[in-house]
């Protein structure tokens, strides 16, 4: 396999040629779509469009195909046991409501706790809420250390608890910060517990192989690994999707109906209630075909170098709170300008036409335990440039000038 090339990979991205003036930094939120992707789901709308499943025709039929045929796509990229292991949903989001929906009406009872850190994005952090007070659940949190890394002498600690689920990032959408996830879980597991792996940014760092790592549960998002919106997997090992109680009902995911009951088909049925997104779906494996074209390792090493340049460019900026660290930093750097506000930054280094985040990244609890309104967050992809470093820098530069005049 050839050395990775930056531009030939950019070029693949028809977004860059209809926006050239840009520099997108903004990737933890959402990624590029290459144009396999958008070609995939044109191709599919324009020549195959019917509904799957229960259709009598041939359209039908070959829709069915397609879709199924996404399914196995997405089970091999991530090396599922089963292709009934993968439940196709809306996003991370969705699938961490149905994990804690479904087991809180089954595993989880009064008394009973569940195992989250202070890291977490909202998704993972609100649904288990939802429920805990109303079934008597305990929900705890591990700390960060003083360098915002999950404190581990402190999970091993809540572990003692005997938690019936753990459930954490991979990687942290605000600071970038790898988690020691295949130890976590090991740990989480000796204690007795199912384990959540929320891989909405793990997914696009890692080629993730979920019998090795083995999680009861990984989720993420499509759109954050070069898929589109509007579509994600829930996966899971089969007897912990089994414990599931579905979070709903309708066409598909039942096998008989009466006014009196209902009977449950099987996985993956069970938990895809409705007419999915059969577009998305197909657009998502042909993301993870296309991606599997490059060599991943050296795509890590092309960002760990762009990342690299960012911080020694930083160190030269005065007036920088940076909270990211540099170290098992999958790409993403949190930081703020002292004394302002992230979204005047922000809105300052879009005027430069250099796109980024500021805010709270859906991290409240994080931002709040440190007494800030946020943070200015970048985030790199591999079709990021050198160049779109140095101009970030530049950009940043002026605005920490123009605030500090």
């Amino acid at each position: 396999m050839q050395a990775f090339d930056p531009v030939n990979f950019r070029g693949q991205f028809a977004f860059f040629q209809h926006n050239p003036g840009w520099v997108y930094l903004d990737n933890a939120a959402t990624m590029h779509k290459p144009d396999v992707v958008v070609d995939a789901m044109a191709a599919f709308y324009q020549r195959h469009n019917s509904n799957v499943h229960r259709g009598a025709h041939t359209l039908s039929q070959t829709a069915t195909q397609a879709f199924e045929q996404a399914r196995d796509d997405i089970a091999a990229f991530i090396n599922a046991g089963s292709r009934q292991q993968i439940i196709f949903c809306s996003g991370a989001t969705a699938a961490l409501n149905q994990i804690a929906f479904g087991l809180m009406h089954t595993v989880l009872k009064a008394g009973d706790r569940i195992l989250i850190t202070a890291l977490e994005h909202h998704a993972n952090i609100v649904p288990w809420q939802l429920h805990c007070s109303r079934f008597g659940v305990q929900l705890d949190v591990v700390p960060l250390t003083n360098d915002y890394q999950v404190d581990q002498q402190a999970f091993t600690e809540l572990l003692a608890l005997k938690p019936k689920v753990v459930s954490f990032s991979h990687i942290s959408n605000v600071l970038g910060h790898i988690q020691p996830v295949a130890a976590m879980i090991g740990q989480a597991k000796a204690a007795g517990a199912l384990t959540v792996v929320d891989g909405a940014q793990g997914i696009v760092h890692d080629r993730i192989d979920v019998q090795q790592l083995a999680p009861d549960f990984y989720v993420w998002s499509g759109h954050k690994l070069y898929g589109p919106t509007g579509i994600g997997v829930l996966y899971g090992k089969t007897a912990a999707l089994e414990l599931l109680t579905p979070m709903f009902g309708g066409g598909e995911m039942i096998s008989e109906v009466n006014f009196s009951h209902s009977l449950f088909n099987i996985l993956p049925f069970r938990l895809e209630a409705g007419t999915p997104d059969i577009a998305g779906a197909i657009g998502l494996a042909a993301a993870c075909n296309w991606i599997q074209s490059f060599n991943n390792q050296q795509v890590k090493s092309y960002k760990a170098m762009l990342l690299k340049q960012f911080f020694a460019g930083l160190k030269k900026i005065d007036g920088l709170d940076i909270l990211s660290s540099p170290v098992h930093n999958a790409g993403i750097v949190a930081l703020n300008v002292q004394g302002e506000h992230p979204a005047d930054v922000a809105e300052l280094l879009n005027q430069q036409a250099v796109a980024v985040r500021g805010g709270q990244h859906c991290a409240m609890p994080f931002f709040s335990q440190l007494g800030l309104a946020g943070a200015v967050r970048f985030s790199f992809a591999p079709y990021n440039t050198e160049a779109d470093v140095a101009t970030s820098l530049q950009a940043l530069t002026q605005v920490v000038e123009i605030l500090t005049a």
